[in-house]
Formats: C-alpha cells, structure tokens, sequence
C-alpha cells in the first residue's frame, strides 16, 4: 500500500488548490492508498530561517510533525499556485525552515557536494497559473517548476518527480476546471 503525502501550499481555503488537493485524494482513497495532508496555511510556524545554517532555529511543533509526515511518505503531492513565477511566500517559507541539513540533505566536509537525505521517495507538483502552461514553459522557461523538482526536490534526493501545470485559472470555465478536477482525481488513483 502506497504512503502518500499532499501539501497544499495555497494560504487560501477557498482557492482551486484545495479542490485539487481534494480530488487527489479522492481518487488515492479509491487505490486503497494510505493518506496524510499538511495544509501549510494551518500550520503555526516562523516562515523565517532568520539565522540561515548558521545557527539553529528550533522547530515548532508543527514543522516536526511535518517532517515526520515527509520521511513516511513514499509519494508527495506539492499543490499550490504560481505567483511572481515562484511558489506562495508561505510555501517557501515552510521549504526553508523544514529542509534543513540532517533532515533533507548532509553537507560534506571540505567539499560542496551535499549527500541527499530523501531519496526512495516520489513526487507530483500539481500547479495552478494565469497563463497557459505552455506560456509559460516556453516565454519564462518554467522557473518555479525548475525551483521544485531540480533545485529543492532533486536536491534532497527525490528523482521522480511529474509536475501537472493548470492554467490559464483566471479567466477559465466551469467545464475547464471540473475538467482538471477529473485528471488530477485520476492521477490520485494512479497514485503518480
């Protein structure tokens, strides 16, 4: 039975991420899959990592839980909508403070190779954007799709990772989104 994780990192409760996230999960009950969820706009944590590496900032209580949730997973599903060509600022905070040395990567001595920490694991980003996602890929070069899957995903050892970009959302039907709402339900049951 396939461990799986959902993040949303949308700080909207209302917004189509967590009717995506919905779906996702929806269709990874229907696989029997187990099931955990980190809504990051529910969590109480300091999005800052207001000393870098140089000295620790204790973890609150939510972000421990948070990593425990990650290192169980086998399959991690990243929801959130793309703003300014990145992820929420919530988002990045909760990468920042969560993906520290020991946890998500070991430095090496004398050297600036790291040794990744997660990997065995997968991952599907599931985006949302105002663009068409060709637009986007091919005007902007994908930039926040490169910061998560090869910059912070690969980076911890996560190599499979299968990103799912929605867009244009603003200005999109009814039919459009319950059209995603259905793709994404079946990627759950999938389990990718």
């Amino acid at each position: 039975m396939k461990k799986i994780l959902i993040i949303n990192g949308h700080p909207d409760k209302e917004s189509y991420s967590f009717g995506l996230s919905e779906a996702y999960k929806k269709g990874a009950e229907k696989s029997n899959a187990e099931i955990k969820e980190i809504n990051i706009r529910e969590l109480t944590f300091n999005p800052n990592l207001q000393f870098g590496y140089r000295k620790r900032t204790e973890l609150e209580p939510d972000l421990l839980d948070a990593q425990d949730k990650i290192k169980w997973a086998d399959h991690i599903v990243w929801v959130y909508p793309v703003w300014w060509s990145s992820v929420p600022a919530m988002m990045k905070g909760f990468l920042d403070r969560i993906l520290l040395p020991g946890f998500a990567f070991k430095k090496r001595e004398n050297s600036l190779l790291s040794d990744k920490c997660l990997t065995g694991k997968s991952a599907r980003i599931i985006c949302t954007m105002d663009q068409p996602a060709w637009f986007y890929k091919l005007v902007y070069r994908s930039p926040s799709h490169n910061a998560i899957k090869k910059g912070t995903l690969h980076y911890i050892g996560v190599k499979k990772v299968r990103i799912t970009a929605i867009g244009p959302i603003r200005l999109s039907t009814e039919e459009f989104r319950v059209k995603w709402l259905n793709k994404v339900e079946k990627l759950g049951q999938m389990n990718k």
